[in-house]
C-alpha cells in the first residue's frame, strides 16, 4: 500500500513546476527511446523506415519529427507475432500479466505488463482517483466490467489495493439487481463505473431496493470509460440521483487504466503523470502539435516513459479533447481537458464536423420531458452524409400529443442553432433504448 503525499494530492509530481516536469520528461524520453531501439522489433523497423536516429531524440519537442503509431499497426503486430506482438520489448519470462482493450473498434489489443509496469499503472491510477475524491480506507463498489481482460476489471482492483481502498469486485456484468443488493448490504463509500450505467443503477434503486439511491450513503463517484461524464447535464443527474460528487477520469488500455482525473473544481481532468507519460495534443487532420492552451482542441497522442513490456511511441489515441484550463486552485499544475468524443466517431454532416456527444448534451437539456437518452441512426456508409441526421430520443411517458410535438420541434431547433446541423427527431417510449452495462455507449447505431 502506498501513502498519499498530502490531503490535496496523491503525488508531489502533480504540483511540480511545468519546467521541472519537462526536464524529467526529456531525461526519461531519452531512456525510453534508447530502450525501444534496443528491445522493440516494431520500433527498430519504424526508426529505420523513417530515418530516425534514436540518439538524436533528446527532448519532448523532438517527438514532432517522429512517426505516429496507429492502432492498425498494433493489430498487425499482434497478428504477425503472437501473443504480444513485435512491439513486446521485454522477455516473455518478465511478463506477469496481460490485459486487453474492449475491442469496440476492432480486434482487442493485448498489452503485457511486468511488475514494474503494474506499479506504474497503479501509481497513475491512484493520482486520478485521489483527485476524484477517493481515499484510503474507503469501501468501493466496482461497477466497471470485470471480464474479458478489460482494464476496468483487475487493474482497478490492483489500484484500489495500492491505495488502501477496499474493492467490492462485483462488476457490471452481474447486472443492476445484483449490484444494488450488494450496495444495500455493504454500504460502500464510493462507486466506479461508466456515467450512463451509474445513472441507470440509480434509476433502478427505488424499484429494486425500495428507496432512492441517495439514501445509501455513497460519497463520491468516479466515472469514465466513455465520453459524457463531464457534461453538465450528465453530472447534475448523477449527483442528484446519488447525493454524491461525480468526477471524471480518462485512460486507456495501452498506457494505463487512468491517467487523467478531475479534482474538486469539476472543470476538467488534470494530467497527473508527466514523469510516466508524455501527452501531446495534435490537429487530427494535419498532425501538427498544438500548445495546451485554454480552448485548444485536438487529439491526444501518448508516449510511454519507463514502460518495459509494451511501450508505445506517439500513439494516436483518437480521443478528441478540449483544454479547459492550465492552472487550478487545487494546486495541480497539469493542464485540464474535457473529452468530447473520439476522432474516429466524428460525423461530417453537409461539411460540418459533429461529435455525437454534442447531440447527447443538447438532448439532456430537455430532461424531464426526455430521459436524456438518444441515438443517432446512421443510414449511410462511412462518416459523411448530405442528409439530415435521424435522431431517436426517449420521451417521458406522460407527454400528450402537443407536448410531443413541442419536444420534437425543440430538439430539432436546439441542435440546428447550437451545432448548425439539421436533424429529424423520432420519439421513442421511455427506457426503450438498450441501457449500457460494462461496455461503452454507442451513440451512433448503423441501420
Amino acid at each position: 500500500m502506498a501513502v498519499p503525499f498530502s490531503d490535496r494530492v496523491w503525488s508531489e509530481i502533480e504540483t511540480i513546476d511545468p519546467a521541472d516536469a519537462r526536464r524529467i520528461q526529456d531525461e526519461r524520453l531519452q531512456q525510453q527511446v534508447a530502450y525501444l531501439a534496443a528491445r522493440s522489433a516494431l520500433y527498430r523497423e519504424k526508426f529505420a523506415a523513417h530515418g530516425v536516429d534514436p540518439a538524436r531524440v533528446r527532448t519532448v519537442e523532438d517527438l514532432a519529427d517522429l512517426p505516429f503509431t496507429e492502432k492498425h499497426e498494433l493489430r498487425e503486430s499482434l497478428a504477425s507475432t503472437p501473443p504480444l506482438g513485435a512491439h513486446l520489448a521485454a522477455d516473455r519470462s518478465e511478463v506477469v500479466q496481460v490485459q486487453a482493450s474492449s475491442g469496440t473498434t476492432g480486434s482487442p489489443s493485448y498489452v503485457g505488463l511486468t511488475p514494474s509496469d503494474i506499479q506504474q499503472w497503479c501509481e497513475m491510477g491512484a493520482r486520478a482517483l485521489y483527485a476524484n475524491g477517493f481515499r484510503p480506507g474507503d469501501w468501493m463498489l466496482h461497477a466497471l466490467g470485470m471480464s474479458k481482460g478489460f482494464v476496468g476489471g483487475l487493474p482497478v482492483v490492483q489500484i484500489a489495493q495500492y491505495m488502501g481502498i477496499v474493492d467490492i469486485p462485483v462488476g457490471a456484468e452481474a447486472g443492476a439487481d445484483r449490484l444494488l443488493r450488494v450496495l444495500a448490504d455493504q454500504r460502500p463509500d464510493i462507486l466506479i463505473g461508466t456515467p450512463y450505467f451509474l445513472a441507470y443503477l440509480a434509476e433502478q434503486t427505488p424499484e429494486v431496493l425500495g428507496a432512492a439511491a441517495s439514501t445509501f450513503g455513497v460519497r463520491a463517484l468516479s466515472v469514465g470509460g466513455e465520453p459524457g461524464g463531464g457534461l453538465p447535464a450528465v453530472r447534475d443527474k448523477l449527483q442528484g440521483l446519488w447525493g454524491a460528487t461525480s468526477r471524471e477520469m480518462l485512460g486507456g488500455t495501452d498506457f494505463g487504466v487512468m491517467y487523467w482525473g478531475e479534482c474538486e473544481a469539476q472543470d476538467g481532468m488534470h494530467f497527473h503523470s508527466p514523469d510516466l507519460l508524455v501527452a501531446e495534443i495534435i490537429d487530427p487532420e494535419t498532425g501538427e502539435v498544438l500548445a495546451p492552451t485554454d480552448g485548444a482542441e485536438g487529439e491526444l497522442v501518448y508516449t510511454a516513459l519507463g514502460r518495459q513490456a509494451s511501450p508505445l511511441l506517439r500513439f494516436r489515441s483518437r480521443d478528441n479533447v478540449v483544454v479547459t484550463g492550465t492552472d487550478c486552485a487545487c494546486g495541480r499544475t497539469g493542464y485540464k481537458i474535457r473529452c468530447v468524443g473520439r476522432t474516429d466517431d466524428m460525423l461530417i454532416v453537409r461539411g460540418i464536423n459533429l461529435f455525437p456527444s454534442a447531440v447527447k448534451q443538447l438532448v439532456s437539456e430537455f430532461v424531464p420531458v426526455t430521459t436524456g437518452e438518444m441515438r443517432i441512426r446512421a443510414d449511410f456508409e462511412g462518416h459523411t452524409t448530405q442528409k439530415p441526421l435521424h435522431v431517436v430520443v426517449e420521451a417521458a411517458d406522460d407527454l400528450d400529443e402537443a407536448g410531443r410535438a413541442a419536444l420534437v420541434a425543440g430538439v430539432e431547433g436546439r441542435v440546428r442553432s447550437a451545432l448548425n446541423v439539421k436533424v429529424t427527431v423520432e420519439l421513442l417510449p421511455a427506457f426503450s433504448l438498450k441501457r449500457p452495462d460494462h461496455v461503452k455507449v454507442q451513440l451512433v447505431e448503423r441501420v
